[in-house]
Order: C-alpha cells, then structure tokens, then sequence
C-alpha cells in the first residue's frame, strides 16, 4: 500500500514541502496549530509570497475545482497519527531573545504533541534546522512517549530551501540527506523520494549528528562566502579598485566559483543570521567554540555593511551632518527578490537607521510592503519606485529585483529632486545611470 505523509507545521518550508509530496504523487495531511492558516491553505492560498506555490496547492487541495485531492489540511494531532506513515515535522527554530542559541521549543512542542498518538509503526521525520545532538535527545523523547515505542523512529532530513525557488528545490533538490539509525527509516526515505533519487538527485545517508551539522555547515559556508567578498569591497573602496571585477575574476577559478561573490549590504533573512549564530553557541556548548570563531567576524562583517550604507547615504546628502530635511528613496524592503520575507533584511535595517536620524524615507518594494509595513510602521510607503523616488535627494537600492534592474533611470530622474543613486547591490549598471546624468555610487567600486 502507498505511504501516506503528514506534514507538521505549515509554513514556508511545511506549505512547500506537502504541496510538493502532492505533487509526487502522495496522500499528504497538513497540521497546524493556527485555525486561520489553515483554512487559507485549505482555500488554496498561501499567507506569504513564494513563486509558483499556489499553483501547486491548486493542483492538489481537496474540494478545490480540478485538484488531484491528494492534500488536506487540520488541527487534529490524532487524526494525524491515524493517517500517516511518515510525519515530517517543518515548524521553526528562530533564535532566542537576548541570546544566540536555538529556540527548540516549537520542535520538542510538535513531538510532545504527536508522540501519544503514535499507536503503530511511523517514522518521523525532522526538517527543521536544529543544533546537532538535538535528533538523538528527540529520537529518545518519541521512543519513550510513543504508545508504539521503538515501532516509531526518527529520521533527520535537513531542508535546503532557498527563498524565491522553494517549489523547484523541493521537487528537484540538488541532494537528499537522510540521517537514520535504521535500514527501515532509510528505506521508507528512499521510497518518499523515489522521483527525484531516479532523475539523478544524490541521496546521502549519515548518522544523525552528520545530518543536523550538513545543514548548519553549509549555511556557515555561503555566509562566510558572503562576508568575505564583502571584506574585500572594504579593502578595495580604500584601495580605489573594483570589487565587481576582483569578484569576476577569482570567481573563475573553479575551486572558488561565481556564486555568492556579490558584494553589497549583506545577508538577512530567517536562516542565515541565525544559523550561524546558532551554531556559534552550539560549538561552545560541545566546548570546541574556537572551532568557529571566525564566524563571529563573519557576523560582524555581515552588519558593518548596512551601517557602512548609511554612511554613504549621509556622505551624499551632505557629509558630516545628519539627515534632518532630507528624502531617501529606499528601492527594497525584502531581504532578498522573490520573496516577501522581511525577517531581519538589511535593506530595512538601513531604511530604519535612516529614519531614526531624522530622514524623510520612502520605500517601495514589490512583494514586500505589507509585511514592511507591518515591521516598520513609521517609515514612509509607495505605491511604485517613481513614486517612492518623486523629491528624493537620494536614491538607495537595497534589494535587487529585477523591476529595479529595468527602471528607466531618465524617467526616475525627471521626478527626483537630485540625481544621485547609491547600489547597495552591485546589481545596476553604472554605465545607463550616469548616462542620464544620475551621480552613482556603489559598494567597493571607484566613483567614475
């Protein structure tokens, strides 16, 4: 008989991951704690911006005209133990208040909740981001208050999910990591991801320590990546030379690569800032923090770039003095394009210094205003970037969506009060914005 999945927690990556297992063919029941975001998934529709996964979810919800039917959705833990074969368990890890630590408690939560229901055999199955040793503590906490005990096993099976291709990543993931302490958690993974493993996705099979730590190294990793390009935009705006270029050309030594080499304001979101903290405070408690100190520079790195923005922005307004009088167009409120997600965005953390000394700031974004809006209520908003840049002395682009990319720079500076522009994304062409007479600067390149 098929397997028949659950899904626990239905947020970005829990939505995403059941519509994706309808997609591959799966009966999936979708829990949440939270009546309201569960009937929106019920409807179809999803609380955040993600491209291409309502389509999926209309392909699949129950009840919806034309749908497979094969995804439901409920509040009801038994009726999730009862359905399922394999419980994905997707809810959050944010980091604590006041520290740099995991916050494990929606986790040790969802599995204190499903355990008792567990009367038949059932692999669970982490996809959240946790600190290594946590899936041994879990798979001890399921065995002892399972009614099926040892019947019911955990597997660790990270989630590599970047926002704006969370669909394309799920359904064609570039590896699958199964950390198991069994050939029958292995071989039920296997058989989940049946479809993918048979187009050539690589299926890796660890231990549980191996499985919590590939996620969290490979996030250390590309943040480090981040950082130090960005330490060389330092190096190279104090030695008047290009970071663009010094990026374009170590990036084509293949052991280094292009990616992630832009330099700019730096990284935010929910995952990396808090990953690598996390995985700071983790080490320290293994007593090896000296194994990843340097993530600490990379960390600080990483938040001397947006108060480095500011400076730029002040230095272009006027120099030395404060920004009293002045308007500051902001193009760029998400962290990221191709997402709504705010959580700790630079291009915010910038708009919000700005404001609290004392400059008049407009923002626009194309998906993200609303939860803007919500993080930063005191901040001017448009409905357009020629709106948000109509009698701006300055203009700051700090997300690089493609709208950004095509704007006209003549049409911008027909309704702007000065011409000058800053890219805090190394993501525009300097060479169309000075041709219309536009003063551009942008991080770690020379003036002219």
């Amino acid at each position: 008989m098929a397997l028949r999945l659950t899904v626990i927690g239905t947020g970005y990556l829990g939505a995403t991951h059941a519509a994706a297992m309808a997609e591959l063919g799966f009966e999936v029941l979708g829990l949440d704690i939270d009546p309201a975001k569960i009937e929106t998934l019920a409807a179809g529709r999803i609380p955040m911006y993600e491209p291409g996964l309502e389509e999926l979810l209309g392909r699949h919800v129950a009840g919806l005209p034309g749908s497979s039917g094969r995804l439901r959705f409920t509040t009801s833990w038994a009726e999730v133990a009862e359905f399922g074969d394999v419980h994905f368990v997707c809810v959050n890890t944010p980091q604590k208040h006041g520290e740099y630590a995991c916050d494990m408690s929606y986790v040790d939560s969802a599995f204190d909740l499903l355990a008792p229901h567990l009367t038949r055999p059932a692999l669970v199955v982490g996809k959240s981001t946790v600190p290594v040793g946590s899936a041994a503590r879990l798979a001890a906490r399921l065995a002892a208050l399972a009614p099926a005990g040892a019947a019911a096993e955990l597997a660790w099976n990270p989630e590599f999910l970047r926002e704006g291709f969370a669909v394309k990543d799920t359904l064609h993931p570039d590896r699958i990591v199964a950390g198991v302490a069994s050939e029958n958690a292995e071989r039920l993974l296997r058989e989940v991801y049946s479809t993918p493993v048979a187009e050539g996705t690589p299926f890796v099979v660890t231990d549980y320590p191996t499985a919590e730590l590939v996620k969290t190294a490979a996030n250390a990793f590309l943040a480090t990546k981040i950082s130090f390009i960005n330490a060389m935009a330092e190096v190279s705006e104090a030695a008047g030379g290009d970071v663009v270029k010094l990026a374009e050309a170590i990036g084509h030594d293949e052991r280094i690569g292009h990616r992630f080499l832009r330099a700019g304001i730096g990284f935010g979101g929910g995952c990396l800032p808090k990953d690598i903290r996390a995985f700071m405070a983790r080490a320290g408690e293994l007593g090896v923090d000296q194994a990843l100190t340097f993530l600490r520079e990379v960390d600080s790195i990483n938040m001397r770039r947006r108060g480095h923005m500011v400076e730029l922005a002040r230095e272009a307004v006027g120099g030395a003095g404060s920004f009293l009088g002045k308007r500051i167009a902001v193009l760029g409120a998400t962290f990221k394009p191709d997402s709504d997600d705010v959580r700790d965005s630079p291009a915010l953390n910038v708009a919000g210094q700005i404001h609290l000394q004392g400059g008049q700031v407009t923002v626009y974004d194309p998906k993200g205003m609303d939860n803007a809006r919500k993080l930063f209520p005191t901040l001017g908003y448009a409905d357009s970037a020629l709106d948000a840049v109509r009698g701006a002395d300055i203009v700051l682009h700090l997300t690089e969506w493609r709208e950004f990319r095509e704007l006209d720079p003549a049409e911008l500076g027909a309704v702007a009060t000065r011409r000058h522009v800053i890219d805090g994304r190394n993501a525009l062409d300097p060479v169309l914005w000075r041709k219309t007479g536009w003063t551009f600067r942008a991080m770690g390149r020379p003036n002219a």
